[in-house]
């Protein structure tokens, strides 16, 4: 395969996976969420993708996989090697910036982009997605999934869930 060729192939991948919802919080693409972290030729004419799960132990990873090699084998990019790669770790500094916004826009409260350094100062003021206000409280540790909590406004009285930064 030429490079010309390879690069297209890449391109129209990268492409192909914006549609590719995460399982877990389907507002977001694969792509959003910053679990992708590469694309390239393989050996073979095809493409080997490589992913960062959320989590080591994350139950989404064999559905992620395997619609990521349905995706793209549909386009006709196969075949399709997907990789994983543990380290460095996932961060929820990955989330693209359309990815925060797509989350604000369904009732989730994006992580902050600061990094997980000050986790526990910033999930105390975790603002609404709804209406913005600063005034909330924590509900509980764990939302409908791990990698988030669940929060009240205190302004608007909405629950909301808190994409925890990682």
């Amino acid at each position: 395969m030429t490079s010309v060729a390879a690069s297209t192939r890449i391109a129209a991948a990268w492409q192909a996976l914006h549609d590719v919802p995460d399982p877990e919080v389907p507002a977001l693409s694969v792509v959003d969420l910053g679990i992708v972290r590469e694309i390239d030729a393989a050996d073979g004419g095809g493409l080997r993708v490589v992913l960062t799960p959320t989590y080591s132990g994350c139950p989404a990873t064999e559905a992620i996989e395997a619609d990521i090699r349905s995706a793209l084998e549909r386009r006709g990019l196969g075949p399709i090697l997907v990789h994983q790669r543990l380290a460095p770790p996932w961060t929820s500094d990955w989330i693209s910036t359309e990815g925060r916004r797509k989350l604000s826009a369904c009732g989730i409260a994006p992580p902050p982009e600061t990094g997980a350094a000050i986790v526990h100062v910033i999930a105390r003021n975790v603002a609404c997605p709804r209406c913005d206000s600063a005034r909330t409280e924590r509900l509980s540790v764990f939302g409908s999934t791990a990698c988030k909590s669940l929060y009240r406004c205190l302004a608007c009285r909405e629950p909301f869930e808190f994409f925890k930064p990682i």
